[in-house]
């Protein structure tokens, strides 16, 4: 067992004797290069939750440059922080260098002198990360923020040379295999979550008996039906509730693209006033509620609640005789009929898309007797609170890893625990 001393440093405690503690400006050069009209000539490059990896500069997710002159060059072995809006817990904050590209001008980047192993500088801030370090010392702005100074006067404490090589080696080996069992359990999920996906498409437009006599329906997003099933257009089946609240006070719904009609956290938090909801559109219970803004998101919902919800979104009566909001959320959820809506909906001037009731409701659906209905619709919960216990599982695993991945870096880049000596 090593002697330990205090490291003078609270998130941290004990560290072993031999050890130093030094601000990061006695260890880091911060650098910013901004190669101009030569950022042609270099790859982009992204901090993302996995590290920094190559990004494609036409990639078009989320905000994008007109050009790249204004980013800065990461070079490999350099450090590179993403240290705005610090009360975003979920965001990447730190990443290693595999490679020399461009990285945005709004993040930090450091150059390591020849005390401290760039990639156990990583692991190190790595811990800080985890365990919210960064979010604790930031400013108590709305979106906090830490600058190359405060980060540079953060202390560092860490082995000599020998032993930070050594230690990130080991490092290295068990969060690979740790990322490597994670990613094993990710791909059972992902197959739940399609096995889920193929067993409800499969219920609402075949049915549960398997034997049953099939016909063609003659229209391509149907394909093959039941032939005791029938055909309707959804303007036999739809009626667009269209009032408004006078108060703004009901409850605020949303709908998510997995979790269907939900209340809205903003309602939760309390950060929306009843008076700027005035106008919103009332929702009863069972009425299909739809995000009618990018629709290709197939953002149906059956609501198990009474509320109210934004202007941008449609809101349905079903006819129960016919059908219900829980199979039709459903039915257009199946791939065939989200790529109809894809088709058919609507650009407009502020670059999103569009399906209106007019359009929808030229649909055709081909729904079983009501009764039939019923029982798949009871047929899908079950097998979907089966499916969702199983994937709740995987989950927790993957919780487990994270944690422990979190832990094992944790106790050796503060020393509380060596490397066996038979690894």
């Amino acid at each position: 067992m090593r002697e330990m001393k205090d490291s003078g440093i609270e998130w941290i405690g004990q560290i072993p004797n031999s050890w130093t503690v030094r601000r990061g400006k006695t260890l880091f050069v911060n650098t910013k290069y901004i190669p101009g009209k030569l950022s042609s000539n270099y790859d982009r490059l992204s901090l993302t939750l996995k590290g920094v990896l190559p990004r494609k500069k036409d990639d078009s997710d989320g905000l994008q440059p007109k050009d790249f002159d204004t980013y800065q060059l990461l070079r490999k072995n350099e450090l590179v922080f993403k240290l705005i809006d610090l009360q975003n817990v979920s965001t990447s904050r730190v990443g290693l260098a595999h490679a020399t590209g461009l990285v945005s001008p709004a993040y930090i980047v450091l150059h390591a002198n020849e005390e401290i192993l760039p990639a156990f500088a990583e692991k190190f801030y790595l811990m800080m990360w985890y365990r919210e370090i960064f979010n604790s010392l930031g400013d108590n702005g709305v979106r906090s923020s830490l600058n190359v100074s405060d980060l540079l006067n953060i202390p560092v404490c860490y082995p000599k040379m020998e032993e930070q090589i050594f230690l990130t080696n080991y490092l290295d080996t068990k969060c690979s295999e740790i990322d490597a069992t994670a990613e094993d359990i990710q791909k059972e999920i992902d197959l739940l979550e399609e096995y889920k996906k193929s067993v409800i498409t499969e219920a609402v437009t075949k049915g549960l008996n398997p034997d049953a006599e099939m016909k063609d329906s003659g229209i391509e997003y149907i394909g093959i039906t039941p032939i005791h099933w029938n055909k309707y257009r959804l303007k036999y089946i739809l009626l667009e509730r269209n009032i408004r609240t006078t108060t703004g006070e009901e409850m605020l719904l949303s709908v998510s693209q997995y979790k269907g009609v939900v209340p809205s956290k903003d309602i939760n938090n309390r950060t929306m006033q009843a008076n700027s909801l005035i106008g919103y559109k009332i929702v009863k219970k069972d009425d299909l509620v739809f995000n009618k803004l990018n629709p290709g998101l197939a953002r149906f919902g059956n609501s198990e609640f009474d509320g109210i919800t934004s202007p941008d979104f449609s809101v349905y009566i079903v006819d129960d005789k016919k059908c219900t909001a829980k199979f039709l959320q459903h039915l257009l959820k199946t791939y065939k009929y989200v790529a109809k809506i894809k088709g058919d909906c609507t650009g407009v001037g502020d670059g999103f898309a569009r399906l209106y009731s007019e359009q929808l409701y030229r649909f055709v659906v081909s729904l079983p007797p009501i009764e039939e209905l019923h029982s798949i619709v009871a047929y899908i919960d079950s097998k979907s609170s089966e499916i969702d216990a199983l994937i709740a599982d995987k989950k927790r695993q993957l919780d487990i890893l994270a944690d422990y991945k979190k832990s094992l870096i944790y106790e050796y880049v503060t020393g509380k625990k060596e490397v066996p000596v038979n690894e």
